[in-house]
């Protein structure tokens, strides 16, 4: 992957507004917890984002489709950097108020939506199909570097303004935008999609998935795990306290992902995928309740560290198979729904945590969503088809 300029260079954008992203995701919560002192609020401001997301997924997956993917990609990053600088510059200027934090979440959610295919997409154009598992690796330590780099870092910052965190994230969006604009990624799919309707355009899509059996029972698995794991953000941070302990906290998610990602192309090769799955998410449910022994506030690091050391392989198992056997002219669509089925309830998540930690407190809060997903899990590994099937295209 090293000869290929062109997927580095649209790498390396990637990785800068993911490392944005990332220094955001701590910072908006704390944020918003600086000017109401309350969870729930918290919560409710990152549920509107990813719902945003989710409502726009489908309807940005067949444009996608349709429209010249690298001016899409452009544009996103554009929206982005303008909405981030927005938010920098009231709240330098102490004029943030709620309703400004609501819109920009709406804003970069639908950005964010119609970004994400584009970006996968284009993605796929730019390697041969042999080697999309090692480009799908270096995604995932893309997303992890950021992950260990962008809490500690967004915590910092925050502490030293409360703009801060904002200014570089829409710094990285430009970033982004002029890498894209150098790779000069193919504009249509390499087969034109047929002249459909939205509509028709989705029911293909849901039609293609829905064929697989395998990939309909891992999405549900799945949509049940990023629920719980993104429940726990706000009772994590109620939990440690100050910022820059919670930044180190939740970079050490980011240090076991870029060790799960080294180790991933054999974890892959050792079980079958819907086998690899449960065994994955067992894990994640096992490990989970340990955040909220009495140790000290770095221990919930440690029980970060080794769930990150699953969730490499179980992403890249996952969009591999998809990335194989999509073809060209459906993949913002099947990325899109991908999205919905994998994280269509994750808007919930933020906003279930907010209000649990607000009325039961943070240690409550981890123990009720662990049950939960402990339900969940033992109720997958019912199915056959997870234990069974040994592979998606099956």
């Amino acid at each position: 992957m090293r000869k290929n300029l062109r997927f580095q260079l649209f790498w390396l954008g990637s990785a800068a507004s993911g490392l944005g992203s990332t220094l955001t995701l701590l910072a908006y919560p704390l944020l918003v917890l600086a000017l109401t002192g309350s969870p729930g609020q918290a919560g409710l401001i990152s549920a509107v984002s990813l719902a945003s997301g989710m409502l726009f997924a489908l309807p940005a997956g067949v444009l996608v489709d349709r429209w010249d993917r690298r001016r899409v990609l452009l544009g996103a990053d554009l929206v982005r950097a303008a909405t981030m600088a927005s938010v920098a510059l009231a709240a330098a200027s102490d004029s943030l108020v709620l309703p400004h934090l609501v819109a920009v979440a709406i804003v970069n959610g639908a950005a964010g939506a119609i970004f994400e295919p584009a970006h996968a997409a284009s993605l796929r154009t730019l390697v041969h199909r042999e080697q999309l598992p090692s480009a799908y690796a270096q995604e995932q330590t893309r997303q992890h570097a950021a992950e260990l780099a962008g809490p500690p870092l967004g915590g910092l910052l925050f502490a030293l303004g409360r703009a801060l965190p904002f200014v570089v994230d829409a710094l990285t969006y430009v970033v982004s935008f002029v890498c894209v604009a150098l790779v000069r990624v193919p504009r249509r799919p390499e087969e034109p999609a047929p002249r459909q309707s939205m509509y028709q355009g989705i029911a293909e899509a849901v039609r293609w998935m829905w064929g697989r059996r395998l990939l309909r029972a891992v999405c549900g698995l799945v949509l049940a795990v990023n629920l719980a794991f993104n429940a726990t953000t706000i009772p994590l941070i109620v939990l440690v306290g100050a910022p820059e302990q919670v930044g180190l906290v939740m970079a050490a998610l980011g240090v076991g992902g870029l060790i799960g990602a080294a180790i991933s192309g054999r974890l892959i090769r050792s079980l079958p995928t819907g086998a690899l799955m449960l065994a994955g998410c067992w894990f994640v449910t096992l490990a989970l309740p340990l955040m909220v022994l009495p140790v000290g506030w770095y221990w919930p690091a440690s029980v970060l560290f080794v769930t990150g050391l699953v969730a490499p392989a179980l992403s890249i198992a996952l969009v591999v198979e998809v990335a194989r056997s999509v073809p060209d002219h459906m993949q913002g669509r099947v990325q899109s729904l991908l999205n919905v089925a994998t994280m269509g309830i994750t808007p919930l998540a933020p906003l279930v945590g907010g209000v649990l930690t607000q009325f039961a407190g943070a240690v409550p809060a981890i123990l009720v969503i662990s049950g939960y997903l402990a339900i969940c899990c033992a109720l997958a590994t019912l199915s056959p088809t997870l234990r069974r099937t040994p592979a998606l295209t099956e």
